[in-house]
């Protein structure tokens, strides 16, 4: 397997070929939550060449990986911020 990207899956972030599974989703259970590659692998039902490919590629382009961070977490600030709330209880 080798990472790829498209622009029709995950909006184009780094995946593992064939798959739905990020190079971010592999790195956030391992560097992030601790899990072993294994773990993952079994989670994902990856090969664990494939998550150590994944890991490969994101410590490789972690400046990248990082600005992909960023971007997600700002999309998510402005659905926050944009969304409907519940209104407010009159007392």
């Amino acid at each position: 397997m080798t990472i790829t990207r498209d622009e029709d899956v995950l909006g184009g972030e780094p995946r593992i070929d064939g798959t739905r599974i990020g190079v971010r989703h592999v790195a956030a259970r391992v560097v992030d939550s601790g899990r072993s590659p294994a773990h993952v692998a079994d989670q994902f039902d990856a090969s664990l060449a494939d998550v150590y490919e994944a890991l490969s590629y994101y410590y490789a382009h972690i400046d990248e990986m990082r600005a992909l961070e960023e971007e997600n977490e700002a999309a998510f600030e402005h659905v926050r911020e944009t969304s409907l709330k519940p209104k407010e209880t009159v007392q």
